[in-house]
């Protein structure tokens, strides 16, 4: 093929995953193979001179197709990247640089006028983006408020964490709606319009704030402008001030902390800029990048052959997943033998052929998660199991009409591994609150066969020697684990009632029955199935929904084995009245500053036997909120309804003994 032919060809590819990378499509190859590409065509360019203007060496993003676009104030260009630390010590010269995380996000870039939050954009291709405020109040830790009056522009990183990805796409049973990775869930997330901001919330989508771009006042330290940050409540992201000497030994510290596996949130590199932020801005434009504005490292992918030793297959919601167990090799520091080969079709599209006679080539993508990204060599195909590895029941391959996609399902609708997200709730901390038990866990165990039902969850102890072997644990990982178990045995009752997953019934529902009824009266009533309709906020929805739940069989059989392994604790029925809120109806909005966060403030007004809702009616007494003169929906509301705004230290000095109670 010519150059140029090949040149062509590489846009074509790159723009395509680029596309699919940038707007939350299936994933079409690995960072690992993109970069490869994208070397590949950098040097073609250098070498012909020919440079197609849609060539992703000249654009620094990828232009959304919906929603609508704005031009961004001050262009969103992106990093010059490289692989190398004596690179990054020449770039950094004799001036002190900050090195801090590249997170695996979108960028979003939000601006501020009379410390409201008026404009969200996604980076887009660096010059126009998508306007998504309507978004603003569903993405974590973005203020959508600050102390701040001037005009302020500050970018930042739209992620989601591990922890979060998984629980989600662990409860996804089409296979063309599971995501590739957190990176890819945040970018499809971003896409959704103004009717799914209910599945943004769900999504757990968290801003990160990286850097400052413009505030009405000089402030040349970068240093300086991230403190600022801080002190307006961004969320910004971890730094650490450096210079050309003590980098390289900065970005091998860095580095093992990837490694290690300690990072929650997904990172592809790091990132160094000059603390002098007027230095910074002297450089020139090339191409898309701001020569100054700082430089991105990027880990050097280190690929192993190794031999396919059999094919572990993992239900989840149905979804019966191939998982590749191969003879270990040392990868970025650690041993790995473990790696997910997603479906049906990819194990055909890499030729993964019989145990024992595939060889793999992996690497760990991010230098986190293992990946197999090509078969060098294979005899023979592989097997499809006909029976679910959790309950035995027969199995079938579902081809998707969308992307044709084949995948392997569990037919058996009451198969363990269908209900995950239940053993989620029921080891949350509003649950019974066992620290170490991640959906992953749960999943790994449920396939090991050591949990079925919530009681196995008090009797790991069995498995205690093996869970000890298994990857990622160890003596001290199982024992905290065990400790936690044993731990949660003494539960509250309301904890344990929300656990239970009864539906419609959560938190507030449980701390309503059980302040009319107490403990006892809670068991006297589920026996007798008198219901709970008398209970203030409860009705005969709720009620019933309680009765026909433990009218199961099933479910009183799991209620019956689980207060065998508890000790719940014993309440008494609070018909008191006594209470500094008694009888007060609240909504609390906005940033609180005497309690730690809204859900304690919640708790403390329940105490005192008041009552929080979530919007403005006329039944509301008080609406708090420090910016008493906020042009909010809450405030407009309150004021025409004549319902009394005051700030948190108003309420502490009204029903807090004079702020001296929290």
């Amino acid at each position: 093929m010519k150059e140029k032919e090949r040149i062509e060809e590489l846009v074509r590819l790159l723009n395509e995953a680029s596309e699919a990378y940038y707007g939350g499509l299936e994933e079409q190859m690995s960072n690992y193979e993109w970069d490869a590409l994208f070397d590949e065509l950098a040097e073609l360019e250098e070498k012909t001179g020919y440079v197609r203007p849609d060539s992703p060496t000249q654009n620094a993003g990828y232009e959304e197709k919906n929603g609508e676009k704005e031009p961004h104030e001050y262009p969103a260009l992106s990093l010059a990247k490289t692989k190398s630390v004596p690179e990054l010590q020449k770039w950094a010269g004799d001036r002190p640089v900050w090195l801090s995380w590249k997170l695996d996000g979108l960028t979003l870039v939000a601006t501020y006028d009379g410390g409201e939050l008026t404009k969200l954009l996604t980076r887009g291709n660096g010059t126009v983006g998508t306007n998504i405020t309507f978004m603003k109040d569903a993405i974590l830790e973005l203020p959508v408020r600050i102390g701040y009056r001037g005009h302020l522009v500050v970018r930042g990183e739209a992620a989601i964490s591990y922890p979060d990805f998984e629980l989600l796409n662990a409860t996804i049973e089409d296979e063309d709606e599971k995501y590739a990775n957190p990176r890819n869930l945040a970018s499809g997330t971003l896409s959704l319009d103004v009717s799914n901001l209910s599945k943004v919330k769900e999504r757990r989508v968290h801003f990160y704030a990286f850097t400052l771009v413009h505030a009405d006042e000089e402030m040349d330290s970068f240093g300086q402008r991230m403190d600022f940050l801080d002190g307006q409540g961004f969320r910004t992201v971890e730094r650490e001030l450096t210079d050309a000497e003590k980098i390289g030994e900065a970005v091998e510290r860095w580095t093992k902390r990837v490694e290690s596996g300690q990072m929650e949130v997904p990172v592809d590199g790091l990132v160094i800029c000059y603390e002098d932020n007027a230095y910074a801005r002297t450089g020139s434009v090339t191409g898309h990048h701001a020569t100054r504005a700082g430089i991105a490292f990027k880990w050097q992918d280190v690929s192993a052959l190794t031999v396919l030793s059999h094919v572990e297959w993992s239900c989840a919601a149905s979804t019966i997943s191939p998982v590749a167990v191969f003879e270990p090799v040392q990868l970025e520091g650690t041993t790995v033998s473990r790696a997910s080969l997603c479906n049906i079709s990819e194990m055909e599209r890499l030729g993964i052929g019989e145990d024992g006679k595939t060889t793999l080539e992996v690497i760990k993508a991010n230098k986190i998660i293992p990946k197999c990204i090509a078969v060098k060599e294979a005899r023979g195909s592989f097997h499809i199991p006909a029976a679910c590895p959790v309950c035995h029941a027969g199995t079938e391959i579902r081809i998707s009409r969308g992307s044709g996609t084949k995948t392997l399902h569990c037919t058996n609708p009451d198969c363990t591994a269908k209900h995950i997200k239940r053993f989620e709730r029921f080891v949350s901390k509003s649950g019974m609150d066992i620290d170490g038990l991640s959906v992953k866990t749960i999943v790994k165990f449920i396939n090991l066969g050591y949990i079925t039902r919530y009681s196995d969850i008090y009797r790991l102890s069995r498995f205690e020697g093996e869970i000890r072997e298994l990857e990622g644990f160890g003596d001290k990982s199982c024992e905290n684990l065990l400790q936690a178990v044993e731990k949660s045995r003494q539960v509250h009752p309301v904890q344990f009632i929300y656990a239970l997953n009864i539906p419609l019934i959560g938190t507030d529902a449980a701390k309503k029955i059980l302040r009319a009824t107490g403990y006892e009266g809670f068991l006297e009533r589920l026996e007798s199935g008198q219901g709970f309709e008398d209970v203030d906020g409860i009705g005969p929805e709720k009620s019933g929904s309680i009765v026909e739940w433990y009218q199961d069989e099933k479910n009183r059989q799991v209620f019956q084995e689980l207060i065998s392994e508890l000790e719940i604790e014993k309440t008494e029925p609070d018909d008191s009245a006594d209470g500094k809120c008694a009888g007060l109806t609240f909504v609390i909005t906005g940033d609180v500053h005497h309690f730690k966060n809204r859900a304690e403030f919640k708790a403390y007004v329940e105490q005192e036997k008041g009552k929080v809702t979530g919007s403005v009616s006329a039944k509301t007494n008080y609406l708090v909120n420090n910016d008493t003169e906020s042009l909010s929906s809450k405030n407009k509301k309150a004021k025409e309804l004549g319902v009394p705004v005051i700030s948190e230290e108003r309420f502490l000095q009204l029903f807090g003994d004079g702020g001296d109670t929290v």
